[in-house]
């Protein structure tokens, strides 16, 4: 089974954050967004995870290096590939066209979940989906009787279907998915000038491939800095009766509320933490109430109450009640 993880996107939503990490690299209860996924894919897929690749922009060698350890960590080659030009999800997924063998899943990287199935790879393939209750706002598909899809809608205005793309797909035949994306780009087919693989999915199904759905219990959106505030919220609760404060945090005289996550080399003095507060490694916490917060990597806090924000890597604040979204190195001084 191979895995594809388009993210070569910019991030424009998530900004000051992207500007200096991308997106799928934000973490969320301690973790990047992009290993979460890799985790929670591997446990829904149930088998041996070959390869695991990565269509990224120009990221740099210290975020290839990171992306390939995060598919190390589950057993899994990692490989880089490059979207430089925004030609849209088709010709995001045929820029991996090495990975695309076999049994395959497609997965974007700001697509979190939880899931209580596991996949039937017998399927020549499956789309996973999620209920909501304002389907206009999303590309749906609608079903047949036997419950296998009838199509696919974006953002329909009329009701057709309540069941909304997730944006992860599974693929029995790799190769066949790879010659139908290709056909797109060589016979030019584009939805609002990209090449989309909702075009690809219609063809297929017109040549008799049958899709199926799975259907996930949630669905967590990071796409801007509220969702994504929610999401490590979301998580944390999850996760609450693990162990998620680091031993090699040094906290003082102050009130931890959980579920929070406390990374290594954390200080914090005087202060209340939590709940649904997420602090990363090394950063210092100094007379401040800190609540529903994602608080990245050598941040300084002092004297703030904080809430419903993400203050990034080694930023400094001192002052006042405050809903943020502070950049990486910002400072701010009341």
């Amino acid at each position: 089974m191979n895995i594809i993880i388009p993210m070569a996107g910019m991030g424009k939503r998530l900004r000051p954050h992207t500007l200096t990490t991308p997106k799928p690299l934000l973490p969320v209860a301690g973790k990047p967004i992009v290993q979460r996924l890799v985790e929670d894919i591997s446990d829904v897929i149930g088998e041996q995870i070959d390869e695991i690749a990565f269509v990224v922009g120009n990221f740099g060698a210290e975020v290839e290096k990171r992306l390939i350890e995060i598919a190390a960590a589950v057993g899994a080659k990692g490989s880089i590939h490059y979207q430089l030009e925004a030609l849209g999800t088709a010709h995001a997924i045929l820029c991996a066209e090495s990975a695309l063998k076999g049994k395959v899943v497609v997965a974007y990287a700001d697509t979190l979940f939880r899931a209580g199935f596991k996949l039937d790879d017998n399927k020549e393939g499956a789309i996973w989906v999620k209920k909501v209750e304002n389907p206009q706002q999303f590309g749906v598909v609608k079903l047949n009787d036997d419950n296998t899809i009838e199509g696919f809608y974006e953002k329909p205005k009329d009701f057709v279907s309540d069941l909304a793309i997730i944006g992860i797909y599974y693929f029995r035949d790799g190769e066949y998915l790879r010659s139908e994306l290709q056909y797109l780009l060589d016979q030019k087919i584009t939805t609002g000038g990209e090449y989309g693989i909702t075009d690809g999915l219609q063809n297929m199904m017109k040549k008799g491939t049958v899709f199926h759905t799975e259907s996930v219990d949630e669905w967590l959106d990071c796409g801007n800095k509220d969702a994504t505030v929610d999401t490590n919220k979301r998580v944390l609760g999850f996760l609450e009766n693990e162990d998620l404060i680091s031993e090699q945090a040094d906290i003082e005289d102050a009130l931890i509320i959980e579920p929070c996550y406390i990374g290594k080399g954390v200080v914090i003095t005087h202060s209340v933490i939590g709940p649904y507060v997420s602090i990363g490694d090394n950063s210092v916490i100094h007379q401040s109430i800190i609540r529903n917060s994602i608080i990245q990597e050598n941040a300084h806090i002092e004297s703030k109450l904080i809430e419903d924000s993400m203050i990034g890597n080694f930023a400094g604040l001192k002052g006042q009640f405050s809903t943020l979204s502070l950049g990486d190195y910002n400072e701010m001084l009341d």
